[in-house]
């Protein structure tokens, strides 16, 4: 008797392991996420590209889809490309706010007590092919005076900075969201760049080849417009052709209160070493 009430129990959980497996192992059914966003990011008064870092100190891309109701979890962030533009293949079909923020005046915008100032992001249907473009007002603009030159293994360059977007245009849209401080319009650094990569960014700040000119308070600001000389540190091997790009920013986070900082970049320029 003993023995038949043991075989019935055994059987028992040999068809709940079965079923337990089944589920484990069942197919999905679910089809990949297969829409894609695109776009580029562009000086509203120039219609240039603004130039940036493919990574977390770039122009974040930012994705909340709306299908589901309010109260939702923004999707996964991602960030534009060196040229200002963005692309992502893998979105599942849906309604979304689609948002970026960036080393430009936010184009979301609330004052202390959370009431909307401005809302310039965009709200739209993903399917097939989508392509948002935006308008933005940029920091600062960042460019190379002449083309970069090499003496003794180091890069000499020129760099002038000027304002991409003037002092009272930032206070009029930076003002109403409280706790403004004079000190965010002044520029706290420019740099150099440079890396055997072609994606020469700020993560390469410490190669040894990169060089920083700090500037305290608004120390910096007689040389709005003016070439600015630096060069690389160290000396780069003869032979090799490095990469090269200049950046530089002001005392102001974005998204406010994050103390992400962004830089304004140039382009790349490609060097060679003789």
């Amino acid at each position: 008797m003993r023995i038949m009430k043991f075989s019935n129990i055994a059987a028992l959980a040999a068809v709940l392991v079965s079923a337990a497996s089944c589920s484990l192992f069942a197919i999905d059914n679910y089809d990949g996420p297969k829409e894609t966003i695109c776009g580029r990011v562009v000086d509203v008064n120039t219609g240039e590209p603004v130039l940036t870092e493919q990574n977390s100190n770039g122009i974040r891309v930012r994705l909340t889809e709306l299908s589901y109701g309010e109260g939702v979890q923004h999707n996964p962030d991602f960030y534009c490309k060196d040229d200002g533009t963005y692309r992502n293949t893998k979105i599942f079909e849906g309604n979304y706010n689609v948002r970026i923020d960036g080393p430009f005046i936010p184009l979301y915008r609330e004052d202390k007590d959370g009431n909307l100032i401005d809302d310039c992001t965009v709200t739209t249907d993903i399917k097939g092919v989508c392509t948002v473009n935006f308008n933005v007002q940029p920091f600062l603009k960042v460019e190379f005076v002449d083309e970069p030159t090499v003496r003794d293994g180091k890069i000499n360059a020129k760099i002038k900075v000027t304002r991409a977007t003037t002092v009272e245009e930032f206070k009029d849209a930076v003002v109403p969201m409280g706790g403004y401080q004079d000190y965010f319009t002044n520029v706290t650094d420019v740099r150099l760049f440079v890396s055997y990569s072609s994606t020469v960014n700020s993560a390469n700040k410490h190669e040894p080849w990169c060089n920083v000119i700090n500037y305290s308070g608004n120390s910096f600001e007689s040389n709005f417009g003016k070439p600015v000389p630096i060069s690389s540190n160290g000396t780069l091997i003869s032979g090799s052709k490095v990469y090269v790009r200049a950046a530089a920013r002001i005392n102001y986070d974005t998204p406010a209160g994050t103390g992400t900082r962004r830089y304004n970049f140039s382009e790349v320029k490609e060097v060679f070493v003789p």
